[in-house]
């Protein structure tokens, strides 16, 4: 059973078309990246998720339950860490886990779910004082209340120094591993890269990738960038080289070309390089998921231009 499908979902405000005709599925035991620019349709897709908000048309299930008709049975299975959290600066960790824990009814060790999140020696103190990645961590123990078979995360490593973010990682691959879906929205690339099994990239309200990142790499022409010195370097050699089979663009950086291959072997590529001006080095990078994602963002609104 899938943890999340969506079929034909549709979400207009007035004339603004928010969502349009997005079908997606979330596997169990998935963590699933959820990507998109700012006002792509993330925020919109998860108040449909959680019945925040109605869609238009087109049907939601979370947990095999029909996301509208049984809000409150997905609620009751989901944790939520929203983008916009506030915390009670006068009440302590634990009373904040206690709140939670009463409003689902649950009875817990307030501390244990302090603990899985690494804040429990903070739990008496007030959450005032916490550091801005305590806070964020203190909102994910409040979402663990009840064990819950569905977490999804908006933006979690927001505002995270690199210490932060890596704690927050770590703590979404335990979850996981404990058997919880995680459904990870985020504009930050790296962390996505970093612990999700496949992604989704939503632009303009359109669903427009999902796959693996080494799948979406594949399906561009953009897995690899190489990176190539030579004997000399100039605006004419850039220019021949561009216009070489095989090479998809070529620019210069830091001294060095920078070719990113479309289609033909790296090394038949670096064959006819060397014709034009002798190749002294050259190194291979895997394209990022920034890369990936900026690419096949652009390409939709080129061709819808």
């Amino acid at each position: 059973m899938a943890a999340i499908e969506t079929r034909g979902l549709t979400k207009r405000f007035g004339d603004v078309v928010a969502v349009s005709d997005l079908d997606l599925v979330v596997e169990e035991g998935e963590i699933f990246g959820f990507l998109g620019p700012n006002g792509a349709g993330k925020s919109t897709t998860i108040d449909i998720l959680l019945d925040f908000i109605r869609p238009t048309s087109g049907t939601v299930t979370v947990l095999g339950h029909d996301a509208q008709s049984e809000g409150r049975a997905v609620r009751q299975r989901t944790g939520v860490l929203p983008d916009a959290y506030h915390v009670y600066d006068r009440l302590t960790g634990r009373q904040h886990v206690e709140f939670a824990l009463e409003m689902k009814g649950v009875e817990e060790d307030p501390v244990a779910l302090l603990d899985r999140v690494n804040v429990a020696d903070a739990a008496d103190r007030k959450a005032g004082g916490y550091s801005k990645g305590m806070r964020q961590r203190l909102i994910l123990a409040m979402a663990l209340v009840g064990d819950p078979d569905l977490l999804v995360l908006d933006e979690p490593s927001t505002g995270l120094d690199p210490n932060g973010a890596r704690e927050m990682r770590e703590i979404i691959r335990e979850e996981n591993a404990r058997g919880t879906t995680i459904f990870f929205s985020s504009h930050i690339m790296e962390q996505v890269e970093a612990v999700c099994d496949r992604v989704a990239i939503i632009d303009r309200g359109e669903l427009v990738a999902v796959d693996t990142i080494d799948g979406l790499r594949d399906a561009t022409e953009t897995g690899e960038t190489l990176y190539v010195s030579v004997a000399e370097l100039d605006e004419g050699v850039r220019e021949a080289v561009a216009g070489l089979d095989g090479v998809g663009s070529a620019a210069i950086d830091d001294g060095q070309l920078r070719l990113t291959i479309a289609g033909d072997s790296k090394f038949a590529v670096l064959e006819s390089v060397d014709e034009i001006a002798a190749v002294q080095d050259f190194s291979v990078i895997e394209s990022s998921l920034e890369d990936l994602f900026v690419r096949y963002t652009t390409e939709t609104q080129e061709v819808d231009a």
